[in-house]
Formats: structure tokens, C-alpha cells, sequence
């Protein structure tokens, strides 16, 4: 049954994408509460209320799952016990499957291959042995990543012909933890698609993003993606397969690599809104975060076509604190996300700059 006007949804997670839920949330007539443990977080300064628990805190759980109708999680790393325990005592949406398949990398490229969705080459690696004979099945190259808990470029090392010993010294740095080595593939350019899934299995993804980063953090994504309707189509026909085979209900993002023959290789999915979905903001009628919300409140999905063209930039670290008064576009919409501390590395807000919509495709 859909949620009526005045409803509570719960988010687990006071971040920045739990405080453009709850403002979504907000325009839409319903009330929102946060479990986070951090006082004053950003999504806390906008929403109804605030548990300040830990994330796997039983009666904190408990209290959320009490006071609201419906439970979200801005993040992936939500203890996947807590999801399981909140699904027997109200409704979560995305599904727990989902979060813990994003978890852990190897668990995730397994799943997405069953399902027919390509990937690169890719290796469990458990020790030093596995590592040496994964580089010997690439000729020497690879990425090493963690399988849980890397993010914007961390518990990451990349491999190119290196000398044993120089294997070992990097691989040390990993301490023992559990790793998958992904085949390196010379791609022509990074895209995301961002899509939502109704209760009802309904359907709706916003068109392909072209994502850059540096130093392993989001820098932009620009729209149209530059790619053409082919490699556009087969990405969205590509998620819509991968969120059918998960049952999921709510908006998740797929991040692809455009190889230079034009092929598609999922590198990994998110169970949320995603950075690279903020121009839908400025760029669409109805946000990612909108469209996450009319998702997991059983509402009909809003229409995902955009109305402009869009360059978001991430505001990192210092680069926040003087964006109001270097804000020389007028078609630019500014977020700062509230938080108090700058750090490098830290994304304080974005720009998206809007303009024409051109020929979409290359």
C-alpha cells in the first residue's frame, strides 16, 4: 500500500545523500528520521528527528524501525545483520540482498556475471601466492582491491609488470585482508547509469553520465555521456536486468567501462542514490533522490527525462568554503552539504551547470 501524505521514512545514515533524501522527502509532504551516530550531520539539520545510534545499535534500530513506515540506508555499508533484522520488523527497501552483494567485490562480480552482465577478468586473492599467480594470468598487470569497504580510490594498488619483491611490499600494505585482483582494461571512458524500480517492478532510468575522477574521487559527470544510443541503450537494458534479478525497489546506480571497441563492463553497483545521479537535480523534474523516494513509498515513478544539458562538479575539501563567490555561471546550482569540518579528500558540496540540450549521442 502506498505511503500517505505525512507518513516517516527512516534513513540509516546522516550524510549528504541522507540530506538530499530527507529534503526530497520534505517536498513530497512526508516526515524523516536518521539513525546516525555523529551529532549535527547534514542530513540531521533538515529532517524530523535523530536517533543517535550506532548503525548495527539494537534498540536504536529498534526505535527507527518503530517510527517509521518505511526504512532506506544512504550508504553500503549498513552492517547487513542490522537490514535483516529491521526486514522482520517493517519494511526496508533496497532489499538487504542487495546491500550485502555490494559489500564484498568478489560476492558482487560473481552475482553480476550469473546474471549475464560482463565484468572484467577478476581473481580471488587471499595471499601472496594467489596474487603472484592472478598477475601471471594478466601479464603482469592488475588492480588489488579490498573486497569490502574501499571507496573514492581507497584499499586500492594498481600493478604494471612490477618486480616480486615490489609485489610483496605493496601487498603487505593490505595486511592480510581479504582481496580481488580486476584484470586492467583500457577503457575509453567511465559512464553510470542511474535508475529506480518500483514495488510493482516498474522501470525508469535517467540517461548515461560521463564520470571523471582524480585521485580516485568523483570529480565530474557530464551529460550526455558521450556515447553512442547503442553502448547508452544496452547499459540501461543492462541495470533494468540486474535490479529484476535483485527484486529491488528504490534507485541504484551501475557504473560501467566504455572500452575502446565500444563494449560495456560493469565495474560495480551502488544500492543507493549516487554522486554521479546529482545533476538529475538541476537537470530532471523529478531528482534521484525524488525518484528514491516515490520508489520505496510505493508512488508512481516520476518521468526520468532530463530538460538540459549538465556538468556537476564535486566541491572537495577547501574548495567549498569560497564556492558561493566564485559562482560565475547564473545556470549553476550550488548544494553545500552542511558540514562543518573541511578535509582534504572530503566532498563538501557541488555545482551542476546546466545549459542547451545538444545531440545527445556522439
Amino acid at each position: 500500500m502506498a505511503l500517505q501524505q505525512g507518513a516517516t521514512i527512516g534513513i540509516i545514515g546522516g550524510g549528504q545523500l541522507g540530506r538530499m533524501l530527507a529534503m526530497a522527502a520534505a517536498r513530497l509532504g512526508f516526515r524523516t528520521c536518521i539513525l546516525e551516530p555523529g551529532k549535527d550531520c547534514p542530513a540531521a539539520q533538515v529532517a524530523n528527528s535523530h536517533f543517535e545510534y550506532a548503525y548495527d545499535d539494537e534498540a536504536g534500530l529498534q526505535a527507527l524501525a518503530r517510527a517509521s513506515d518505511v526504512v532506506t540506508y544512504e550508504f553500503e555499508n549498513v552492517p547487513v545483520a542490522a537490514a535483516r533484522m529491521l526486514e522482520k520488523q517493517c519494511v526496508l527497501y533496497p532489499p538487504s540482498r542487495a546491500l550485502e552483494l555490494s559489500q564484498d567485490r568478489l560476492i558482487e562480480k560473481d552475482f553480476l556475471n550469473e546474471c549475464g552482465a560482463k565484468t572484467a577478468g577478476y581473481f580471488n586473492v587471499e595471499n601472496i601466492g594467489d596474487l603472484l599467480s592472478a598477475l601471471e594470468a594478466f601479464d603482469g598487470s592488475g588492480v588489488l582491491k579490498t573486497r569490502r569497504f574501499g571507496y573514492d580510490g581507497k584499499g586500492q594498488a594498481r600493478f604494471n609488470r612490477n618486480s616480486e619483491t615490489e609485489i610483496g611490499d605493496i601487498y603487505r600494505e593490505f595486511d592480510g585482508t581479504a582481496c580481488v585482483l580486476e584484470e586492467l582494461i583500457d577503457f575509453e571512458r567511465e559512464i553510470s547509469v542511474i535508475a529506480a524500480r518500483d514495488r510493482s517492478g516498474n522501470f525508469c532510468a535517467y540517461d548515461p553520465a560521463w564520470n571523471v575522477h582524480r585521485e580516485g574521487i568523483l570529480h565530474t559527470s557530464t551529460i550526455p555521456a558521450g556515447v553512442s544510443q547503442s553502448v547508452a541503450d544496452t547499459a540501461i537494458e543492462t541495470s533494468h536486468r540486474i535490479m529484476d534479478e535483485l527484486s529491488y525497489v528504490g534507485v541504484m546506480a551501475t557504473e560501467y567501462f566504455v572500452t575502446c571497441d565500444g563494449s560495456l563492463l560493469v565495474n560495480e553497483i551502488a544500492p543507493r542514490v549516487h554522486n554521479s545521479g546529482h545533476w538529475t537535480e538541476a537537470g530532471c523534474l523529478v531528482s534521484q533522490f525524488e525518484q528514491h523516494i516515490r520508489a520505496i513509498a510505493g508512488w508512481p515513478l516520476g518521468d526520468g527525462l532530463r530538460h538540459s544539458d549538465c556538468v556537476m562538479e564535486n566541491l572537495i575539501g577547501a574548495e567549498a568554503e569560497s564556492a558561493h563567490l566564485k559562482q560565475e555561471n547564473a545556470a549553476a546550482m550550488l548544494h553545500l552539504y552542511g558540514k562543518k569540518e573541511s578535509r582534504p579528500g572530503r566532498k563538501m558540496g557541488h555545482f551542476t551547470r546546466v545549459g542547451p540540450m545538444q545531440k545527445n549521442l556522439k
